[in-house]
């Protein structure tokens, strides 16, 4: 059934056994990469890129998953969209798929363009597909494939949010999701050297240096717009002493959108040259900054794709090597963080990666006050931000924020100051609570307070 109620062909369906008339309308958003691309669908072209996903991509587990669900409804509770939407049972991991991937197998692709438009509306900007509801789900069923299978489908069929699309275009002309040009990327790395140097007087950030230990990785957004992030990181290294390197070539950027968009060719190419840079390089291992999509994408999602049974070069996320570097005492905590704070735990490295307790640990480290939100750990909610929907652009930005009251109902409960939020997408989908619900919070990515509380030896310090 569409969202809108634009088509009478699917206005008699059935949600979750509730009749669809009874469900309130949801308001219509204008995106132009649905509304005018779903113009120039037609039937034929639907079914066929439907039955051909399903039966030349899709595999035994696809089968599995539709046939073993029981329509319980247990993944429900699990889903912040549900439980922000009052309960509404269209925003429930089985109700989206219920509305989206059983209808096009019911009806074996025969759908008019209207639908599809709906079927990217519902994967693309009112799911997150951070994979909390599989873990409420008592058959394991993984509801965020079965979506992300709808989100591929749309992509073939070229419905897809015009700002993700946008993204992916990026992706695909520069290999980094926001233009930036190579000069572009190598000044922005010399600027920030300066900068560094202004506090660390060793600090450096090595350009293509061959045998080095790390490669350090991030995503487009830091030279664009957070470029400090990146000082930041020169003088953690430079004071942790780490031989290390950037490259000046494409393969620096780590994120990968095109994974979320459902372009997985895209995704494929963005992956390969990350690690090809690693390769050229040879480095010993890619440290990869805080951002969970694109860990992701770099060890999971991109891999898999590209037939490989392992990332080539070893990867680990940036709250693993903060908590090497303190742990190890590489870098020494001279005074604690004294605001109150709480923590976004990201759904791909807690939930993904299982990097929980080291999280909890390097914040335990350098934090005075810390005030945990409940539920946490792999059951904390997703930051609503994630899995593409915050690419989807400004249009869907009202829905995201009312998608998650609950989160910030658990933000609130904590009294905090100050979120930390390791990761890129966290860090945007966090702000945008806090301001929406106006919190009166603020937002600290983990470097941002490590670099604060951190011991400069007297010898590496700027006069």
């Amino acid at each position: 059934m569409p969202r809108t109620g634009n088509s009478e062909e699917w206005n008699g369906g059935e949600i979750m056994g509730l009749p669809a008339t009874i469900l309130p309308e949801l308001p219509v958003v204008s995106d132009i990469g649905l509304d005018e691309n779903a113009k120039r669908l037609t039937p034929e072209r639907i079914a066929e890129v439907v039955n051909r996903i399903i039966d030349k991509e899709t595999a035994a587990r696809f089968r599995v998953y539709l046939n073993t669900c029981v329509h319980c409804g247990l993944c429900s509770d699990a889903c912040h969209w549900f439980l922000s939407n009052n309960r509404d049972p269209r925003f429930s991991p089985v109700g989206k798929v219920k509305q989206t991937l059983w209808e096009l197998m019911k009806r074996k692709g025969k759908v008019p363009p209207e639908f599809i438009k709906e079927c990217s509306r519902i994967a693309q900007t009112e799911c997150n597909v951070c994979r909390k509801c599989s873990m409420y789900c008592p058959f394991g069923i993984d509801i965020a494939y079965l979506l992300i299978t709808v989100r591929r489908i749309c992509h073939q069929l070229g419905i897809v949010p015009q700002f993700m699309q946008d993204t992916v275009n990026s992706h695909a002309a520069t290999f980094n999701q926001m233009w930036v040009k190579q000069d572009e990327w190598i000044d922005t790395l010399q600027w920030q050297e300066e900068e560094a140097r202004s506090e660390v007087v060793t600090a450096r950030i090595p350009l293509d240096k061959e045998g080095a230990d790390v490669l350090y990785s991030v995503i487009a957004p830091e030279p664009k717009i957070l470029a400090q992030l990146i000082g930041n990181m020169a003088q953690i290294m430079a004071v942790a002493r780490i031989d290390w390197t950037m490259p000046s070539f494409d393969g620096w950027d780590n994120s990968n959108m095109a994974m979320f968009s459902g372009d997985f060719e895209i995704m494929g190419r963005v992956e390969r040259a990350h690690h090809e840079a690693a390769l050229k390089l040879k480095v010993k291992r890619i440290v990869m900054g805080e951002c969970g999509h694109a860990f992701r994408g770099a060890v999971y999602d991109g891999p898999k794709w590209l037939a490989w049974r392992e990332p080539p070069v070893p990867v680990v996320h940036a709250v693993d090597f903060y908590h090497e570097l303190i742990t190890s005492g590489r870098i020494k905590i001279a005074r604690k963080f004294e605001e109150p704070v709480t923590v976004q735990e990201p759904c791909n490295i807690v939930r993904g990666r299982g990097l929980g307790t080291k999280l909890r640990e390097i914040i335990a480290a350098t934090c005075a006050d810390f005030r945990p939100a409940e539920p946490a750990f792999e059951h904390n909610y997703c930051c609503g931000a994630g899995g593409g929907v915050i690419n989807c652009g400004p249009p869907w930005k009202t829905s995201r924020v009312k998608g998650n009251s609950v989160k910030a109902e658990q933000l609130a409960a904590t009294k905090a100051h100050i979120v930390i939020t390791p990761c890129h997408n966290c860090h945007s989908g966090i702000e945008d609570i806090i301001s929406g619900y106006k919190l009166g919070m603020h937002v600290k990515f983990f470097s941002e307070i490590l670099m604060q509380v951190m011991e400069i030896p007297d010898e590496l310090r700027a006069e």
